[in-house]
């Protein structure tokens, strides 16, 4: 026989993840965004860095990914 009762559905909890397991994918995620950043957006308006030098050093990047730059 089975200690349940007929027709009672008992969902079991999500067990919680340990933020030992999430810490270097959030990590790596930050890094892309900022690698993204640069690739992508580190010219003119929002430029961090002044001058064109993040530019060159990305350019061949920001064209493999299809951002415009000319």
């Amino acid at each position: 026989m089975s200690d349940t009762a007929i027709g009672s559905h008992a969902i079991p909890s999500p067990a919680p993840i340990p933020v030992r397991e999430i810490a270097p994918w959030l990590v790596f995620g930050l890094l892309m965004l900022l690698a993204l950043y640069f690739v992508g957006a580190e010219e003119g308006a929002t430029s961090i860095i002044p001058g064109m030098y993040v530019h060159e050093w990305v350019h061949d990047s920001r064209h493999l990914l299809g951002f415009p730059c000319h």
